[in-house]
């Protein structure tokens, strides 16, 4: 894996899950991490778990969904190491129901945190990129921003409209310096279903219906670094993802299937918790 000796990186909601994980990944190959989150202790806890390492960390409170604060943040690492040289725009939530069930504040929940979040660190990052002539800002979608979730469709959309900017953005950023990247994971092991609404569900029969197997937030952080430093466009992992999202592009009806027996498992978890 590279060195990121001398690289400043910014990570959002680094304080669990695949932003811990890139934190600490990039914090034992020397780069200088600026973890944020706003789960403070959590946040606490990645950067003391990076600087008994030998590493070089800190953490910040960071509500992503305060573009003022984003600014306030990204400000202050500009001024104290006079770079930043990645922004992982990590931090998201989940909600996991049918469409009727879901009420117009949690949709207003979802698209604050997963997509203005997004948005407005990939906006104000860029812009101190674009004075620096480098960088590069890497934004977490999902396997479901490429080929929707039934069952999550806030979350799904979302995802999509972070593969819509990212892959926008990469292509006015092209000529200056700065790179753009989306990683598109499938189902990673993390706590992720903690902290998500899960609506007329519980959690273990949700992670009991979920039709891959999850690979680990190392794994994953892994293999998000694999695809910046050969800056791809889309970093989609693992094998099934990639499978599943060729097999989308020839014809959308051939994963339909799979799409199909989400919705039926989901409703048998919803009959039974009800």
């Amino acid at each position: 894996m590279r060195n990121y000796q001398d690289r400043v990186a910014v990570i959002t909601g680094g304080a669990s899950g695949i932003g811990s994980s890139l934190c600490r990944t990039l914090g034992a190959n020397q780069a200088t991490v600026i973890v944020t989150d706003i789960d403070i202790e959590g946040a606490e806890k990645t950067a003391r778990a990076i600087i008994e390492s030998g590493g070089q960390a800190k953490a910040v409170l960071l509500d992503v969904t305060q573009a003022a604060d984003v600014q306030a943040v990204l400000n202050e690492v500009a001024a104290e190491f006079g770079r930043i040289d990645y922004l992982f725009n990590n931090a998201g939530i989940g909600i996991a129901g049918e469409m009727h069930d879901i009420d117009i504040a949690q949709w207003r929940r979802i698209m604050d945190i997963n997509l203005l979040g997004v948005i407005y660190g990939a906006s104000i990052a860029y812009s101190f990129m674009l004075q620096q002539g480098s960088g590069h800002i890497i934004n977490v979608s999902s396997l479901a921003g490429l080929i929707g979730y039934p069952t999550a469709t806030p979350y799904a959309t979302t995802k999509s409209a972070i593969v819509g900017m990212s892959l926008s953005l990469r292509e006015e950023a092209a000529d200056s310096g700065v790179k753009i990247s989306v990683a598109c994971p499938g189902f990673v092991q993390t706590d992720f279903f903690d902290s998500a609404t899960l609506l007329h569900a519980k959690k273990e029969d949700i992670l009991q219906q979920i039709p891959f197997s999850m690979m680990s937030a190392d794994q994953a952080a892994q293999a998000i670094l694999r695809g910046v430093e050969n800056n791809r466009g889309i970093i989609i992992f693992p094998f099934y993802a990639r499978l599943l999202w060729w097999l989308y592009r020839i014809h959308p009806l051939l994963i339909r299937p799979v799409a199909r027996k989400i919705v039926q498992d989901f409703r048998r978890v919803k009959q039974k918790s009800q």
